[in-house]
């Protein structure tokens, strides 16, 4: 695809300052870019490259007061990162848009309904008394099972699952490998020691605007459903038990696993790698750092918590000082004790 400058301007209501035919077909980094590409410029720390980037256009901010003379076409705009993610968008977007059709072999059920101008890739399964919208984009090996209801402009890429009785909204992006409603991990344990599966009988809901990352589970309820509020993010490889609830725009990165039962606010940041417990709940806007065990509610608003077991995250950062510390102030221990040399290496090593 190619576009003019005084084009890709429009739609981001910026002003050209330069050659507004020039054309672009490609995007990239502005330290790599060539002629016929578009780049950006957003941290000062770049700036350098702007001078000498081979770039035929840059989006960077309409507050920049330049320091040589620029040869690229210049996008001014209020705010160059978020306008090139738009582009990105607009250009993902453009790409998925090109896929209609349906590819041969693909199956749908008896009962099922699908929307006009949809996709549907080669081997993708759709069960029974489905009901999807338009503008859906079913990936090869995407497996629907019965029962399932999606919104319009939904993306589900390859191979991903959503097991019978999924509901999905509209604007949705679920990539390659997730599976949504596969059984909560429920079982009871018998006199015998044994453990006998407890059915799961729920499902999930995703509303709109939602983003499920590659390989990510989310599980069905074991009554009732597990819900994903509007216009929350999740990453790839992240674990959701049965019955969570996920406030609206909240974000949940990699790694992170939610025990079942567990609700979690709206505007909330998750970092990677965060263990959660069953059967707490997180007040909207918590953000929990990397790494961090969460094993009990947080229940005041915008509350920052870090650690295993996480507590407050500035108090956190003084407790890990103190750690980091320990040698050296059992030394100090050592002498008020009076223990020779000798004796407080020994006690260090040990």
């Amino acid at each position: 695809m190619e576009f003019t400058v005084q084009q890709i301007a429009d739609l981001l209501q910026g002003e050209v300052e330069g050659d507004n035919l020039v054309k672009v077909s490609t995007l990239a980094k502005i330290e790599e870019a060539q002629r016929g590409a578009l780049a950006f410029l957003s941290n000062p720390k770049y700036e350098p490259f702007l001078y000498s980037t081979g770039a035929s256009a840059v989006i960077v901010s309409d507050k920049l007061e330049l320091k040589k003379p620029v040869q690229a076409a210049l996008i001014r705009v209020a705010d160059p990162y978020s306008s090139f993610s738009t582009l990105l968008q607009y250009y993902q977007t453009a790409l998925i848009a090109s896929k209609t059709g349906v590819e041969e072999p693909s199956y749908i059920g008896s009962g099922s309904q699908i929307g006009d101008n949809h996709y549907r890739g080669a081997f993708s399964y759709i069960g029974n008394n489905c009901i999807i919208g338009e503008n859906v984009r079913l990936f090869p090996h995407v497996y629907l099972g019965d029962n399932v209801k999606i919104g319009d402009n939904t993306t589900i890429f390859a191979g991903a699952k959503l097991y019978a009785n999924t509901v999905v909204g509209n604007n949705c992006t679920i990539h390659a490998g997730a599976v949504i409603g596969s059984d909560g991990f429920g079982f009871a344990p018998q006199s015998d020691g044994t453990y006998k599966a407890i059915p799961q009988i729920g499902n999930v809901i995703l509303e709109d605007d939602i983003s499920v990352g590659a390989n990510t589970t989310i599980d069905c309820a074991t009554m009732g459903s597990t819900i994903i509020h509007k216009g929350s993010k999740i990453d790839n490889l992240v674990q959701i038990a049965h019955n969570v609830e996920v406030g609206s725009n909240t974000v949940i990165a990699s790694q992170t696993g939610i025990s079942g039962s567990t609700k979690i606010g709206s505007n909330c940041v998750i970092a990677g790698q965060v263990g959660i417990v069953g059967h707490i709940s997180l007040a909207d806007k918590t953000t929990v750092g990397a790494q961090s065990g969460v094993s009990k509610s947080v229940k005041e608003t915008g509350t920052i918590i870090q650690g295993s077991p996480a507590f407050d995250y500035k108090q956190n950062l003084r407790a890990m000082t103190v750690f980091r510390k320990l040698p050296e102030l059992q030394r100090e221990v050592e002498l008020l004790k009076g223990k020779p040399e000798s004796q407080q290496k020994q006690g260090a090593n040990s």
